[in-house]
């Protein structure tokens, strides 16, 4: 088998989730964490270069430089992932700058309900040296595939027979020809 077929035949033979995303992917996949477009870019990249980061959203603008050295497109999607995963544990889905920073760099947050709350700092961890399953097992996660399915939408749960839900009726078995009965 040629290199080249070797390398085709592993990449299909990866699930979708497994291969890399790209800078454009990584924008997209993040805006809505980030808050804008722009945001995001400036996250991806700042990670990925291992440059300063620049969060605006509703006049709110926060700056950092990540700890970690230049990341690969993974490693970006993965410290993103646990960023938002951990946000949510808190209640967070739609974080400010300055929130989102606490999930990458640590510090504390406040939630809605008035509390504060220390979060840990995703890429300090990982500029530790700490691997990325023992970041998201310090998190309080299993592991990294916990974050990332948390990501993926819940299928919807079909509706109970309590619920009005109805059997579709079964279609009547064709007739064979030949056979008698």
């Amino acid at each position: 088998m040629s290199i080249k077929k070797a390398v085709v035949a592993l990449a299909l033979a990866l699930p979708l989730g497994a291969l890399a995303e790209n800078q454009e992917q990584l924008t997209t996949k993040y805006t809505s964490l980030a808050g804008s477009q722009e945001s995001a870019s400036s996250l991806v990249t700042g990670l990925r270069d291992g440059k300063e980061v620049t969060l605006t959203k509703e006049g709110s603008t926060e700056t950092f430089t990540p700890p970690t050295k230049k990341m690969g497109f993974g490693e970006v999607d993965n410290a993103l992932a646990l960023a938002e995963g951990s946000l949510k544990q808190q209640g967070i889905t739609n974080p400010t700058p300055a929130q989102l920073e606490a999930a990458l760099m640590g510090g504390p947050i406040t939630k809605a309900d008035g509390t504060t709350v220390e979060m840990k700092s995703i890429l300090g961890m990982r500029a530790d040296g700490q691997g990325w399953g023992q970041i998201a097992h310090s998190l309080g996660f299993k592991g990294m595939g916990d974050v990332k399915r948390a990501d993926k939408a819940t299928p919807p749960t079909p509706p109970t027979a309590a619920q009005g839900a109805t059997k579709p009726e079964k279609p009547a078995k064709p007739e064979r020809p030949g056979k008698n009965r």
